[in-house]
């Protein structure tokens, strides 16, 4: 899951080499930690959330396949 947040965030940002995900396993959970550099985040967010939006429903259809619910942090 990781891997699909890290190479949908890459084709976004204009500083690919920036984005680092990291993944937090909890009980039924997964948390996926999505870091860009400064000049990014916008891309990455979108208008009104849209991009940050996409990203978390296919985050949460790759958990849904293992049987797991799925957050999506951004942070700076």
């Amino acid at each position: 899951m990781e891997e699909l947040v890290a190479t949908v965030a890459r084709s976004l940002v204009d500083q690919p080499e920036q984005v680092q995900v990291r993944r937090i396993d909890e009980e039924d959970t997964v948390a996926i930690e999505l870091a860009v550099a400064t000049e990014d985040l916008g891309k990455v967010i979108g208008k009104q959330g849209r991009t940050a939006r996409a990203l978390r429903t296919l985050l949460a259809a790759a958990a849904g396949r293992q049987e797991k619910k799925s957050r999506l942090e951004i942070v700076e």
